[in-house]
């Protein structure tokens, strides 16, 4: 549990794959820029023996000497970041989302699963722990961008509370990072009914000046474009992100460890987006 006055940590999941390096400058780098400790996790598997007959012990010495080798790492780039190493046991999707309770930000690389293999593999972790994450989760795409490089962050705007949660999330982040902010309302006309075109996008260009009103006040710093687009909104936000620092997306469903409680357009942009994907869970009904 976070003590009174303590700062809630970035906890980035650490495995054996190339993927995670991205991951792990990503969030080295936030939890610097934040001045918030970081935290990372390998998870082994539970019981006393692993795959293949091996002795649960050697699982677990070989995922503290990866954790210790991450950490050193990372205490290279950034001498005077606070870093804890924790070594779970069970699934490493259970292990990240039991860590997000407690966490500002939980990040993850990713392989590109297919679909199919992201509900057959036990270690498939992007898509469970950000639809289930109790805090904004970042999965860093490979091959990923470098943090530093791209000029802007895209947020998508749809008028519902987990888009404002995003939009919150995304304005913070704009302003930490002093880089600009695109806020795109991609509108998907009907096929069972026709539509006014210009009234509707006029319509969408009030609501999404209305969605970014608050934010912009709260953050004068951040410039911000707002744009409506026509067409669907995985194929738009995953055109917007070609040269994005981020896109970031609310999360609808709440509870979960599959694709449809994540969303069509998250989970869409897990596997089109060309750049790291944050999630943002909507806030808890009151």
């Amino acid at each position: 549990m976070i003590g009174p006055g303590e700062s809630r940590p970035v906890v980035v999941g650490v495995d054996v794959r190339d993927s995670v390096r991205p991951a792990l400058d990503w969030a080295a780098d936030e939890a610097d820029r934040r001045e918030a400790p970081l935290r990372l996790v390998h998870a082994v598997p539970p019981g006393h023996h692993g795959p293949r007959g091996t002795d649960g012990s050697k699982q677990r010495k070989a995922g503290q000497r990866l954790l210790d080798e991450a950490a050193a790492s990372v205490s290279g780039r950034h001498p005077g970041l606070h870093i804890a190493t924790v070594l779970e046991e069970g699934a490493p999707a259970q292990a990240l989302y039991r860590e997000s309770h407690n966490a500002c930000l939980v990040v993850l690389g990713s392989r590109r699963l297919s679909r199919l293999e992201e509900l057959l593999s036990a270690n498939s972790v992007a898509v469970p722990v950000s639809a289930q994450a109790a805090c904004p989760v970042v999965v860093v795409l490979e091959p990923g961008n470098s943090t530093e490089q791209p000029p802007h962050l895209v947020v998508g705007v749809d008028g519902s509370p987990a888009s404002h949660a995003a939009v919150e999330h995304a304005f913070e982040t704009a302003a930490a990072r002093d880089t600009h902010l695109r806020a795109l309302w991609v509108w998907q006309p009907s096929l069972l009914e026709s539509t006014d075109e210009v009234n509707a996008l006029q319509k969408c260009r009030r609501l999404l000046s209305e969605a970014v009103a608050e934010q912009t006040a709260n953050h004068p710093s951040v410039t911000v474009t707002r744009q409506v687009v026509r067409g669907h909104p995985v194929e738009e936000l995953a055109k917007a992100s070609e040269n994005a620092l981020a896109v970031v997306v609310g999360r609808r469903g709440r509870g979960g460890f599959t694709g449809m409680r994540l969303g069509s357009v998250p989970h869409g942009l897990l596997h089109r987006a060309h750049c790291p994907v944050v999630t943002v869970p909507a806030p808890a009904p009151e």
